[in-house]
């Protein structure tokens, strides 16, 4: 997501070589979207796997329709099939692995939805079927129309929500669980001092977490994690994604990166290993609610867990 716009500048040179480094490194699942760039990270990932296809299990999701300024949710059946074709032709490839609702527009039924997608299935144009930030009854109608892969919504320390009744619906569904943003934006990985430190075009400069008394709230929590990490001789990153990866052999977080060096560290979490002490405390520093602000503006809110 970042490596188009959000997040900064744009470097598509970096950008391509951190995918490359992310296979080297045994990486093999590749998350984007045809709103990240309004289809140009589509096209960037399609370039950077053209002749190593078979190496990856592809994700991409249609939903969020951009056009100029404008944007809005749309899961009609129609969009469905027009979305997937464009999807596959920025991607140069001829079957997406993994392909997610990426919002739900509560109007549209979601068994017409589901009911398109499975469609792509049946064509041999999709392997897979997602859905990202549901509900959990949401989730349990989608899986009675067409069996669900993964569900693709925000966890970490900052964001525990889904734990509640999505995760368990999840499991008992047989879905795995996708967690994005993993380290709360950036937030955990303890480098951002002030919301100076964000660019003016950065997204996180209008989510509430990130602003005034919030941030300096959630950057305390942050402070604790440093601690915690430096015990244990890893970084906040890697303590931050050892805890998602701790949570069960059915939960496979995807940390956004653009650079090879934050890639490298990502992978280092695999070699952290978490006590029951250790997970016991992380509990109690951040309990399900303890983080400051919303994770989006009221708008985007309204977007979420649907």
């Amino acid at each position: 997501m970042g490596m188009p716009e959000f997040y900064g500048d744009a470097d598509e040179d970096e950008s391509i070589h951190t995918i490359h480094r992310a296979l080297e490194l045994g990486v093999t699942h590749l998350d984007t979207a045809d709103m990240y760039g309004a289809g140009h990270n589509e096209q960037l990932v399609g370039r950077a796997i053209a002749d190593r296809r078979d190496e990856v299990v592809l994700a991409t999701k249609f939903g969020n329709r951009r056009e100029g300024d404008r944007r809005w949710i749309d899961n009609s059946p129609e969009w469905v099939r027009e979305a997937c074709d464009g999807s596959l032709r920025r991607l140069g490839t001829d079957h997406i692995d993994l392909y997610y609702m990426h919002r739900r527009d509560p109007q549209v039924p979601i068994a017409e939805s589901v009911g398109a997608m499975a469609e792509l299935v049946a064509a041999g144009k999709v392997r897979h079927l997602g859905l990202s930030e549901v509900s959990a009854g949401t989730l349990r109608e989608a899986c009675d129309v067409h069996p669900i892969a993964a569900l693709q919504s925000e966890w970490s320390l900052f964001t525990r929500g889904l734990e509640e009744e999505i995760a368990p619906t999840a499991r008992e569904l047989g879905v795995g669980i996708v967690p994005y943003s993993p380290i709360g934006r950036g937030m955990l990985a303890g480098a951002l001092t002030s919301p100076d430190d964000l660019d003016e075009d950065d997204f996180r400069r209008r989510a509430p977490r990130f602003a005034g008394e919030n941030f300096d709230r959630n950057l305390a929590l942050v402070a604790r994690v440093r601690e915690m990490a430096s015990d244990l001789r890893c970084t906040p990153v890697q303590l931050a994604l050892a805890w998602l990866l701790a949570q069960g052999h059915d939960v496979a977080p995807i940390p956004g990166t653009k650079r090879v060096k934050y890639v490298e560290e990502n992978l280092g979490a695999l070699e952290v290993e978490l006590s029951e002490e250790d997970l016991r405390a992380l509990d109690e520093l951040f309990p399900p609610g303890v983080t400051a602000g919303e994770r989006y503006a009221e708008s985007g809110m309204r977007s979420v867990e649907t």
